[in-house]
């Protein structure tokens, strides 16, 4: 069976039967779509009649919000399904509702149109496909080379036995002209889709979307991976065009906790989660301040992630996607062609208290070769170094011990607070550097090592990242690396502050990197972020390599 990159997935089997056959369902689906998958509920939908199948329209329930959250809780097992469910024929109060008559246009018209109905014979080449391909272009902008699929899923006997307690029947959710709902919707997921799909259900004319930015974005996980604001907002605005294109969206940024939803008059309902319901209530506690009415809280369970790890959430959230980046490649490398291809080397970066030098000392344990840049620098400054006499016609003799060496300190006291002297002394001290690091490259490549780590915390302001095939820099908080220096250092709290405000910003390294680490949590966690990076370059610079036949022997 070939793989398509989109589809749509017409679901005819009855509503009840469908909770229970949704996870054999979305199996079957997985191995044919890999993209963008479109779900339609569309139960009774005949396809073996001779007449044009006709859409089911479906009353906005409570258990129809359960039957959506368990399909995309479902679908969080198949990583590489991004799933939409089309609610245009899911009617709520609403009077003036109405339905499109026309094709819907889709962002990622289908490639393949799947279903779950089942004909008597189990066979593909029957009138039911072409019944399938009629619904599917009278109702979606479809890829002109259509294929339709039936899938026949493998349902467990248990399904049969539980049909029966599964009801989607119940009063109609009561709905609202305009809602509003507020959240960083960083990495689009299903917990995110679950919501806005109970907003849209909900809303009748308008749904309002605070997107968190700026200031509110300070205190979260790994705030130098969230996606840009706008990035955040093409993804949450492509996905709500296409699974209810009749509803008006206005999407706004917001830097406090409330936004517009303490001073909009028009809006009528506020929808929020099980751990944002006091913000909900805070919301209503400002309307009447402002001498507006109340909003109708809705309420909306937290998705469980089968999938995460002892130090991510329970629930399905942006910061545990944006922990599974540590160690992967966030940007392909660019080919430098000045630079040998082997041995391959990394340039490793990070703020003072990151943990960098730890991490370069766990590679080197993998078996790269590591350079410090540190000690290189002091080596560039010894008699006879490359430095050396440069950094005293530069700055004068009086820099000069009596054993010949270059007192530090003096030369520090010349450069302190005199940018000018400074980049003078890096003028000449960071080529030197670079050339002493080049010669270490080439030493570890008549050793036959194959992997370099550059060990250097101003790899980006020196310029050195065009000696290294990659870029992996290693981020902490702030609070945690303030934290970090003062013990380490035994200096105060606002020295530690003037040491990293003088220094490249976390969100700065990471928009030059390739791979991005964190040391912000247990040595084992940094050990498993570590493996992961290692393991994961070694495919890409040996396609033949597998765990069980590492590139590398280990040094130690």
């Amino acid at each position: 069976m070939s793989v398509f990159r989109s589809g749509v997935l017409v679901l005819t089997s009855p509503l009840s039967a469908l909770s229970m056959r949704l996870a054999p369902i979305l199996a079957s689906a997985a191995k044919i779509v890999q993209d963008t998958l479109y779900i339609h509920l569309q139960p009774g939908l005949l396809l073996t009649d001779s007449s044009q199948p006709a859409s089911t329209y479906i009353t906005a329930t409570q258990e129809i919000c359960s039957l959506i959250s368990k399909l995309y809780s479902d679908a969080d097992l198949h990583t590489n399904l991004d799933v939409r469910v089309l609610l245009t024929n899911i009617k709520n109060q609403s009077n003036s509702q109405h339905f499109l008559s026309s094709v819907q246009n889709l962002s990622h018209p289908p490639e393949v149109v799947l279903t779950d109905f089942q004909t008597s014979d189990g066979g593909q080449y029957n009138p039911a496909k072409q019944q399938l391909e009629r619904y599917a272009t009278n109702c979606y902008s479809c890829n002109p080379h259509l294929v339709s699929v039936l899938l026949y899923p493998e349902y467990g006997i248990e399904d049969d036995i539980n049909l029966k307690e599964t009801n989607c029947e119940g009063n109609p959710l009561q709905s609202h002209s305009d809602v509003v709902v507020g959240g960083t919707f960083d990495r689009l997921h299903n917990a995110h889709k679950i919501l806005l799909s109970v907003c849209c259900l909900l809303s009748e004319r308008r749904l309002l979307i605070g997107v968190a930015d700026k200031e509110l974005l300070d205190n979260k996980v790994l705030k130098e991976l969230i996606e840009p604001y706008e990035k955040r907002v093409e993804k949450l605005s492509q996905f709500l065009v296409d699974v209810k294109p009749s509803l008006g969206y206005d999407i706004v940024p917001i830097s406090d906790p409330y936004g517009p939803s303490i001073t909009d008059p028009d809006l009528t309902c506020i929808v929020v989660s099980e751990e944002t319901q006091r913000g909900g209530l805070s919301v209503n506690k400002r309307r009447l301040e402002n001498g507006l009415d109340e909003l109708t809280i809705h309420q909306i369970h937290l998705v469980t992630d089968p999938q995460h790890s002892e130090n991510e959430e329970e629930k399905i959230s942006s910061s545990s996607f944006r922990n599974r980046l540590l160690g992967t490649l966030l940007k392909t490398p660019t080919m430098n062609p000045s630079i040998p291809s082997r041995p391959y080397v990394i340039g490793l970066t990070g703020g003072s208290g990151s943990g960098k030098s730890s991490i370069a000392k766990r590679l080197e344990k993998l078996g790269a070769a590591l350079i410090d840049c540190d000690k290189l620098g002091h080596q560039s400054y010894k008699p006879g170094g490359p430095a050396y006499q440069q950094v005293i016609d530069e700055f004068g003799s009086d820099i000069v011990c009596e054993d010949g060496t270059i007192d530090r300190r003096a030369l520090a006291s010349k450069v302190f607070g005199n940018k000018d002297q400074l980049k003078h002394l890096t003028d000449i001290v960071w080529p030197a550097i670079a050339a002493l690091a080049k010669e270490a490259v080439e030493e570890a490549a008549a050793n036959g090592i194959l992997v370099c780590v550059m060990d250097a915390a101003v790899l980006l302001e020196a310029g050195w990242n065009e000696i290294v095939h990659e870029v992996w820099t290693v981020i902490i908080p702030e609070k945690e690396a303030i934290s970090r220096i003062m013990n380490r250092d035994g200096v105060s709290e606002e020295a530690a502050k003037n040491r990293l405000a003088s220094q490249m910003s976390n969100s700065e390294r990471v928009e030059a990197s390739n791979v991005v680490l964190s040391t912000l949590w247990e040595p084992e966690i940094t050990q498993k972020q570590i493996q992961k990076a290692w393991d994961l370059l070694q495919q890409r610079i040996n396609p033949d390599f597998s765990n069980n036949k590492p590139l590398l022997k280990s040094r130690f």
